[in-house]
């Protein structure tokens, strides 16, 4: 039986998502209370049912740790993730994206890191952003989604 907290808060069909590193890491390392429901995410993303977008940056971010464990295995499934997912946009960070999440980050005290996801986000038009930071609460110009707040 599925569980139906694995429902709560998708994206609707069709609707572009950002992702923020704390989905995948909860995705791949199958978290005890958020893999399931980040799997179901991935699942809609998969199937195209949903383009989600993320900064480069959340690739940097998800390699530190097997790096530095030397779990190469780990990497590599980092990288599989990044390349067959067709609907899964991993973007640069350019000029433009930058100077957006210096924006956000003065204006909402947001780290680096999530100012760059969230201005990618919106300068790829997606519509909702999944994280799990509680600073992304305070956010406006895009809808964001605390997986805390779904389970």
């Amino acid at each position: 039986m599925v569980e139906t907290f694995l429902f709560q808060g998708l994206p609707a069909q069709r609707q572009r998502i950002g992702l923020d590193t704390s989905v995948f890491i909860y995705f791949l390392e199958a978290h005890p209370r958020y893999g399931a429901w980040c799997a179901s995410l991935f699942d809609l993303i998969e199937r195209g049912q949903n383009a989600a977008v993320t900064s480069t940056i959340t690739l940097l971010e998800l390699l530190v740790q097997p790096y530095r464990d030397q779990r190469d295995e780990l990497a590599q499934k980092i990288f599989a993730l990044a390349s067959t997912y067709p609907k899964l946009e991993w973007i640069p960070l350019t000029m433009n994206l930058a100077d957006r999440a210096a924006e956000l980050r003065a204006r909402y005290r947001l780290s680096t890191p999530d100012a760059i996801h969230l201005a990618t986000a919106i300068g790829h038009k997606a519509v909702r952003f999944y994280g799990n930071d509680r600073g992304l609460r305070r956010v406006k110009e895009i809808e964001c989604i605390l997986v805390e707040d779904l389970i």
